[in-house]
């Protein structure tokens, strides 16, 4: 498998930042990783903070858990500016992961050419 076909894979299949790791570009790999890493933290403590006011919000009721119970204390524990922030975190992951496939496949396509090049020069020589 050509080094552009697999470090696009890794990065787009995988996880953003493991195809630039593969292909030896360790720091643009770590940072792409580490953006990914935080959006989706910011995304987890988010619906965190959302379950836990749902959770007292049920408590406070009665603590009966009902289906329209849950449905009700969910649609009020949302706020629009949360909302905001979940939409910016995941459309930076988006533009990460894209970015990731898009980097690791041309340095891997430059990585091919290069040993193309190489193994055709030292053929080439020794014939």
């Amino acid at each position: 498998m050509s080094n552009s076909l697999q470090a696009a894979l890794l990065s787009g299949l995988v996880f953003p930042g493991l195809g630039q790791v593969v292909l030896k570009r360790y720091r643009r790999g770590v940072v792409l990783m580490l953006i990914v890493l935080a959006c989706l933290s910011v995304i987890a403590a988010i619906a965190l903070q959302r379950a836990f006011a749902i959770l007292k919000q049920i408590e406070s009721a009665g603590g009966a858990i009902d289906m329209d119970a849950i449905l009700n204390a969910a649609a009020q524990s949302s706020t629009t500016s949360d909302s905001l922030v979940v939409n910016y975190v995941s459309s930076l992951i988006i533009v990460c992961w894209i970015f990731g496939v898009v980097d690791a496949y041309r340095i891997g396509k430059k990585r091919d050419l290069e040993q193309q090049s190489t193994g055709q020069g030292s053929s080439s020589e020794g014939g």
